[in-house]
């Protein structure tokens, strides 16, 4: 049996004494067999901003352990560039979400996280980019926690940038699905 958290969170993430995270609050979690990955569930469960879209949208895919995926992966954008992954006081759209702005700014090449050393920085872009990978719309299209681990633990220049993000199902009809497959089956 494998543990869907469902509520990966900065509020849900606890450091002990030698500052070592732990995930807390498991009131949301599910249990699931591993060999048969798809859970099923009678409503949506977590927090706006860190649920996976097969939440809502049901044509995306089914509920697996790739909604904890997407869940860190916003966790590890918000860590990442020191803010709340929603801005509603922003100017336009690719500033009130964050992984539009922070996409837009690292394939322009221009992300520089302020009052950060160089090595800070790498790590900084390390994570977007894992974070990015993170939350792709298709959970087929998300890596697994292993290889998530493998590319924050990895060398930057290994690191392929996602395609952009998406906030509805439509939009990522929009992208070339041989793009789509191709890339998706490097990340696996």
């Amino acid at each position: 049996m494998q543990i869907l958290h469902f509520d990966i969170k900065p509020h849900n993430i606890l450091l002990d004494e030698n500052f070592t995270p732990k995930i807390s609050d498991f009131g949301l979690a599910k249990l699931y067999p591993t060999k048969g990955s798809i859970a099923s569930l009678t409503a949506a469960r977590g927090t706006i901003g860190y649920m996976a879209p097969e939440l809502f949208y049901k044509n995306i895919g089914r509920v697996s352990h790739k909604v904890d995926v997407y869940s860190f992966g916003m966790l590890l954008l918000e860590i990442a560039g020191k803010r709340k992954n929603l801005n509603a006081l922003a100017e336009n759209l690719s500033q009130v979400y964050y992984p539009f702005w922070v996409y837009d700014q690292l394939s322009s090449g221009k992300l520089i996280i302020e009052d950060s050393s160089e090595e800070e920085n790498i790590l900084a872009r390390k994570m977007i980019i894992t974070g990015l990978w993170c939350i792709q719309m298709q959970p087929s299209n998300r890596p697994s926690m292993n290889k998530v681990l493998d590319m924050l633990e990895g060398d930057l220049k290994s690191l392929k940038l996602p395609p952009r993000p998406v906030l509805y199902p439509v939009e990522s009809m929009t992208i070339d699905e041989g793009e789509s497959s191709s890339t998706s089956s490097e990340v696996k």
